[in-house]
Order: structure tokens, then sequence, then C-alpha cells
């Protein structure tokens, strides 16, 4: 075994450790996104997802997200089902047009149809869920003629998410299609990003869903440790590496370290800090967005493992339990 394949094994070991803590303490949801780099050891995330579902007991097990444009609908139905199987109902799909673009020409698809590839895949993928016995005609795969589709999954439907970043008609697409949307902030103000979840409740309605029991998660890079610059200290090493390597591949500057406390900040895009800073920025960002779910990466870049699973742990025993509790409250105080 190559040094390289010895670091892909850890690496797969702590994210199943990840997974199974999250579990223990009590969070909701882990998702595990698709990448085709050699910093990454996720181009099969159901894969893993299954070996985690093996491991746990409550936690949802999610991508985050697939790339259904580049992968075949069927394939991705068939995998996400069988976890569903192997984790007694408790996967779940968000896909997305896809950040990273090295998937497009591995698997022979043409990027100048980036868009057009989601809209139709999406479209065969809704199918899917609908249907055991699938007929379809499209442009960019072959044809189905009345073939049914197995094993089929314990929820019905399988649910499914659509990730978008800051590109209006994909909210649209989302909204118009009663689909939850995953919207992902990674810089900036949060208060930017509010008319997109006006847009997606605006879509909704106008498709004829009722837009209040849409879910909207959230999604932002992060830290927790116990004191909030510890936090701070911890992962900026790896996310200025990670973050700047991308800004080199796409033409942007370099992120200084005045930028990252700046988005550490209230009204920063990243939630970052002790469990009392988390909890308040979450909060904040719900008194703008009114969401249902909130997804922090907290691996931007390495970082030392027993740190990552005290992460968990915090966000788990101190800051979920505040979150759910003020929320609650919230939506106990009459309107008005």
């Amino acid at each position: 075994m190559t040094g390289g394949q010895r670091e892909a094994r850890s690496r797969i070991d702590r994210i199943l450790d990840e997974i199974q803590v999250a579990d223990e303490v009590g969070l909701d949801v882990f998702g595990i996104g698709e990448h085709h780099r050699p910093d990454y050891v996720s181009s099969a995330p159901a894969v893993i997802l299954a070996a985690a579902a093996a491991r746990t007991k409550n936690i949802r097990l999610t991508s985050a997200v697939t790339v259904l444009s580049s992968d075949d609908p069927v394939r991705v139905f068939q995998d996400f089902a069988t976890l569903d199987l192997i984790s007694g109902g408790r996967a779940e799909v968000i896909a997305g047009r896809g950040s990273f673009t090295e998937s497009f020409p591995l698997f022979g698809q043409d990027l100048q149809a980036y868009d057009e590839l989601f809209a139709e895949k999406l479209a065969l993928f809704l199918e899917l869920r609908r249907s055991e016995v699938v007929s379809w005609r499209g442009q960019h795969r072959p044809s189905i003629d009345r073939r049914p589709v197995y094993p089929r999954p314990v929820q019905d439907p399988l649910p499914l998410w659509i990730a978008v970043g800051g590109n209006p008609p994909s909210v649209v697409r989302a909204g118009s299609l009663g689909l939850p949307m995953a919207l992902a902030i990674i810089g900036g103000m949060p208060e930017r990003f509010a008319p997109l979840i006006d847009l997606f409740r605006e879509a909704a309605r106008h498709g004829g869903h009722d837009a209040s029991t849409l879910p909207v998660s959230i999604n932002s890079h992060g830290f927790l440790a116990d004191d909030g610059d510890e936090a701070a200290e911890l992962a900026w090493p790896g996310f200025s590496a990670t973050m700047n390597r991308i800004g080199r591949e796409r033409g942007w500057p370099p992120q200084s370290r005045t930028q990252f406390d700046q988005e550490r900040g209230l009204r920063g895009a990243m939630v970052m800090g002790s469990p009392e800073e988390v909890i308040e920025k979450i909060l904040f960002q719900h008194e703008i967005f009114g969401h249902q779910r909130f997804l922090v990466q907290l691996t931007v870049g390495p970082m030392d493992h027993d740190r990552v699973l005290r992460a968990i742990e915090l966000l788990g025993t101190v800051v979920a339990p505040a979150v759910r509790s003020a929320v609650a409250a919230r939506q106990m105080q009459p309107a008005g």
C-alpha cells in the first residue's frame, strides 16, 4: 500500500469516526460531498455513508452534494436507495450542478451544457422517485423504455434537496419544483442572501406548493473549540492553504488573515468560535432566513482529528440543544 493509499484509508477511518460521534451526541444529519480531486477521498459518498450507516442509529446520512449533472441519475438513485435500506430510512440526496468541474471530463460530459445537464438529469431523478417502472427520453442519456428500477427505498419518496450558491435561476428551480433548498454561504454578509430565500418561497407559491412546508438549509464553513480564538487558530492554517489553492485555480485573490477574522464576526459568513459565539451566530441567521437546518463544514483543509471530534461534541451537546430550544421558543411567540 502506498503512502497515498494509507492516507486515504486513514482519512476514511476518521470520517467514519466523525459520523459515529455526531450520531452519539445527537446531531441530526451528516453530509459528505462528492469530489474527484487528489485532496479528497469522497468520490463515492454513498459508499462511505453506507459504512457509516452500520455504525450509527439515528443520524440522517446525506450527500453534500451529489454532482448530478455529471452522473447517471439511475445509478445515483440506486446507490441512495440502497443506503436508505441499509440505514433503515436515513438517507438523503442533496443534488447540485457542481462547484468543482473535474467530474465532467472524467465521465464524458460537456461543460458547455452545464445547466442543461442538471435540468435534464434532475427531471429523470424525480421520475425515478415517483415510479418503479420508468420510461424516459432525453438529450444527454440513453432512453429508458418501461424499465423497472430497483431497489426501492424505505422512504417514499427518497428525500431530495437542491443545493444552490447565489444563482437565482437555481433558487427558482428548487422552489418551482417544491423541493427543499440548501443554500451555501461561504463569503460575505448573510443578509445579502435573504432575497434568495424570499425568491425561493415565492417560486414555490407560484408553482402551487405550500412554501411554509419547504425546508431551507444554510450551509457554511466553520469550526468550534472551547475558546473562540483557539477555534480560529486551529482552523486558519488548513483553511487558508485550501481556499488559496482553489483561489489560484479560479483567479481569486489570496485571502488574508484579516479577511478571515472579519468573516468570523457576527455578520460574516463563517460560523466559527466558542459554542456561545456559534449559538449567537446561528440564531442571528435564523432571524434573517427562518431556516430549518444548518450544516457546517468543519474540515476545510487538514485538521487534527481529536480537535474535530471535540468540535462535533460541542456542536451536539452544547450548540444544537441551545439552538433547538431558542428556535422552539421563537415559534411559540405570537405573531405581530
